[in-house]
C-alpha cells in the first residue's frame, strides 16, 4: 500500500514522504491515527505543501545543525513549576515546556517534535535533554526544574 506520511513516524519516514507499507499497517494504524493519508495523484499536491512547510522549519545542513548544537550546550534552560509534597510536580514537564524554557533563556529556536525527554519529568532536579537536530547531530543540554515559591496558609 502506498501512503503519504503527514507526521514523522519513527523508523518509517518524515512528514511528506511517500512510502510503501503493508496493507494492514497502513489501514489499521497509520490511516486511523491520522499519521498518513492514502496516496493519490491529487495527494501529490499535499505532499509538496507538507515538504515546503517542513523545509521552512528544518535545519538545512550539517554545519547549521552543529552551530545550533553548540548554542544549545551553552543554554541554561530553567523551569519553575508548582510542586506538592516531596518536591513532586503537579503534572509533568513536556517538550513544549522545554522549548519555551530554551526560548526564554535566549537559546535557538527548536522544534518541539525534535525534543527527546529522558522520561516523564515529574520532580524537581536537573535533567539531561537531547534534541535531534539532524540525522547526524544530537544536541544535549541541562534542564533545571525548580519549585515555585509556596504561599503560606
Amino acid at each position: 500500500m502506498k501512503i503519504i506520511l503527514t507526521h514523522e513516524v519513527p523508523n518509517l519516514g518524515s512528514a511528506g514522504d511517500v512510502v510503501e507499507v503493508k496493507n494492514g499497517y497502513g489501514r489499521n494504524y497509520l490511516l486511523p491515527q491520522g499519521l498518513a493519508i492514502a496516496w493519490t495523484k491529487g495527494g501529490q499536491k499535499e505532499v509538496d505543501a507538507i515538504q515546503r512547510a517542513r523545509a521552512a522549519r528544518q535545519i538545512h545542513d550539517l554545519d547549521q545543525a552543529r552551530t545550533v548544537a553548540e548554542q544549545l550546550k551553552k543554554t541554561d534552560a530553567h523551569i519553575v513549576a508548582r510542586t506538592g509534597d516531596g518536591d513532586r510536580l503537579f503534572g509533568s514537564i513536556t517538550a513544549v515546556d522545554v522549548v519555551k524554557a530554551v526560548d526564554e533563556a535566549g537559546g535557538p529556536k527548536i522544534d518541539r517534535r525534535r525534543v527527546e525527554l529522558p522520561a516523564a519529568i515529574k520532580s524537581v532536579g536537573t535533567y539531561d535533554v537531547s534534541v535531534k537536530l539532524h540525522p547526524e547531530v544530537t544536541a544535549k543540554f541541562k534542564l533545571q526544574v525548580t519549585p515555585a515559591k509556596r504561599r503560606k496558609k
